[in-house]
């Protein structure tokens, strides 16, 4: 079904399923979101100035990085004064790909105490009004929006940006009351993105968005770690690697078929039989089962994307992302093998899904975990690399991008300004050649 902006007429008569996953999907056209872009130039929340040069130069070569994503991150209903972007750059020489430090990510948060003071009276307001109106409670304030319909996501993946009026708002019980908006608290910027250096835009508008699905807690101080003060400033554009073009975005849940039958792989290896006796296998049989679930995996994959073919953009913040491969170091970190239920030792071994990443290292700024937020595809290579000729573009399967659960805030930066600190990117790469992809 689920083909973005599809002209099938089938469509509108054949069944499907919503998941928690919303999509992004490049644009030539403006659209509701003036923040998130894919390619461009950066622009910054804070116009006393970008980030240290530091935070994007890569760790193999030491050049300036190139922007690949650039998206707006508020999420009031689990940060509430929160400000959020986040960017993914990535180092355009080849030489350097399939290196650790040769993509990096930069979150940018700024922590305003008199805005989310505003948005609880705001939220208060809604909701004591929603259950008057609708019988709903405060907690439940989602399910009023949405109609409470179990085929779409629940308000624990709420995504901040904007459904654009070109999706499928439909999908929606009520449009106008669209909680992913970000028309509200968007910064005005250039729409001359592919031409102008980082861009300091005016100081953001404080009102909040006008609808959010709950109330966040807010956490206990941080205690943050040492770290380098130095700040390297930005050089000449002139100076700085081209940019890739640029594109807004649109967004809509992800659909899928139903039935769909490609599965998340699991992967049982019983070693010894009932009576505790080893089996007797040959190291080829054993091979093969495990090559079956590499393919599984990569294959559902495949599956997944190939029914909305055109994304660039998963996200599901806490969620889990869809894996390229099981095997590599960034697939490991999403599974665990743990012994079964009475197996001892390495009787019988189990590998499953970690929940929301715990594999992913712990935020270096305030120690707490960090949690899968969003990751691209390969439609976004496409998109970016349009222009490009010859075989040396980009070959990366999906950049996985995993942040700070507390959304913390840099070292030493006072309430209402901004602070800027590097997240997890995990890549996983395309197989070299001689490999099964």
């Amino acid at each position: 079904m689920a083909h973005h902006e599809s002209d099938s007429s089938d469509d509108d008569t054949q069944d499907f399923s919503t998941t928690n996953a919303l999509l992004g999907y490049a644009s030539t056209e403006p659209t509701d979101d003036t923040i998130s872009q894919l390619g461009g130039r950066p622009t910054w929340m804070d116009n006393a100035g970008p980030p240290s040069a530091k935070l994007v130069r890569c760790k193999v070569c030491n050049s300036l990085t190139t922007l690949l994503l650039q998206l707006h991150g508020d999420l009031p209903e689990h940060f509430l004064g929160h400000e959020r972007r986040l960017y993914i750059f990535i180092c355009k020489r080849k030489a350097c790909w399939r290196k650790d430090g040769s993509v990096r990510s930069v979150r940018a948060t700024k922590v305003s105490k008199q805005r989310s003071q505003k948005a609880t009276r705001i939220y208060d307001t809604r909701a004591s009004s929603s259950t008057r109106k609708h019988g709903v409670s405060s907690h439940d304030l989602g399910g009023s929006l949405f109609g409470n319909k179990s085929a779409f996501p629940s308000p624990e993946s709420a995504n901040p940006f904007s459904l654009a009026s070109g999706t499928k708002s439909s999908q929606l019980s009520n449009p106008s009351s669209n909680p992913f908006s970000s028309v509200s608290t968007a910064v005005s910027v250039s729409d001359n993105l592919s031409s102008n250096s980082p861009q300091l835009p005016q100081s953001p508008n404080t009102d909040l968005p006008t609808t959010f699905v709950q109330k966040a807690r807010i956490s206990d101080p941080l205690q943050h770690l040492p770290s380098d003060d130095s700040v390297e400033l930005w050089p000449p554009e002139a100076e700085q690697p081209p940019p890739y073009p640029s594109f807004r975005l649109e967004a809509e849940y992800e659909t899928l078929d139903v039935p769909f039958q490609s599965k998340t792989p699991t992967l049982n290896i019983d070693m010894d039989d009932s009576d505790g006796r080893a089996l007797a296998s040959s190291g080829k049989d054993d091979a093969e089962a495990f090559e079956s679930s590499i393919d599984k995996t990569f294959q559902r994959f495949a599956d997944v994307l190939a029914q909305n073919p055109l994304q660039i953009l998963r996200y599901e913040f806490k969620g889990l992302p869809l894996l390229y491969s099981n095997i590599d170091a960034v697939g490991k970190l999403f599974l665990s093998q743990t012994p079964s239920s009475g197996a001892v030792g390495n009787s019988k071994v189990s590998t499953t899904i970690v929940a929301r990443g715990a594999g992913i290292p712990h935020c270096p700024n305030c120690g707490a975990g960090r949690v899968y937020e969003l990751q691209l595809t390969p439609q976004a290579i496409s998109e970016l690399e349009v222009n490009e000729t010859g075989l040396d573009g980009m070959d990366w399967g999906t950049i996985i991008l995993g942040v700070c659960e507390k959304d913390c805030q840099a070292r030493g930066v006072e309430e209402g300004g901004v602070g800027y600190l590097e997240e997890w990117i995990g890549v996983q790469w395309e197989e070299v050649a001689g490999g099964k992809r």
